[in-house]
């Protein structure tokens, strides 16, 4: 089995594969040229070639910032502000209509916690989900393996370490429910 392969079944792969390495170099060339194009349809053509599978009505602001670009997913009339930065290792699945702040990241892939391992280039990547109708605030943090319900709404700055029910109301460090209950 391949590091890539490995990499989408969620288990422990070497981050410093060669072909994960090509991936890489690819995704820094295609951003570089669609952070710095003026022309949207261009910018769109650049997130394509990078593999991004993205609704003919969805829109990623520049700058974008990504790992790899070809595990996204990002549906109908959804909009990625400014800075965003997702690493995208495990996968990462954006529904219809939704709304991402600015400086938001997503994070799908965690380094070993063991000095030995992690210095070896030992990762383990787990997939993001988000629903449709969700709003997610400026400078949130999303963390591996999370899934957020549809017409969630995560408060700007909140880290969401767990999973966020459908109609849920967010936020903090951890993110917790607002939601009186």
């Amino acid at each position: 089995m391949s590091e890539l392969q490995k990499m989408k079944a969620g288990e422990l792969y070497s981050m410093f594969d060669d072909e994960l390495d090509q991936l890489r170099t690819k995704a820094e060339r295609l951003l570089f040229l669609f952070n710095h194009e003026p022309d949207r349809q261009t910018r769109r053509a650049y997130l394509e070639e990078l593999g991004i599978g993205l609704h003919p009505t969805a829109h990623i602001q520049q700058p974008f910032t990504t790992c790899y670009g070809c595990h996204i997913r990002v549906g109908a009339q959804s909009f990625i502000n400014w800075d965003a930065v997702i690493l995208d290792h495990g996968g990462v699945t954006i529904g219809d209509q939704v709304f991402i702040g600015p400086k938001v990241q997503i994070y799908t892939v965690n380094h070993a916690l063991e000095a030995a391992a992690r210095v070896a280039g030992e990762e383990r990547a787990q997939p993001v989900v988000i629903g449709d109708r969700v709003w997610i605030g400026g400078g949130v943090i999303i963390l591996p393996g999370v899934t957020i319900g549809d017409e969630a709404v995560i408060a700007a700055g909140a880290v969401v370490t767990r999973d966020v029910a459908a109609g849920d109301r967010v936020g903090g460090n951890p993110a917790r429910s607002l939601v009186k209950r």
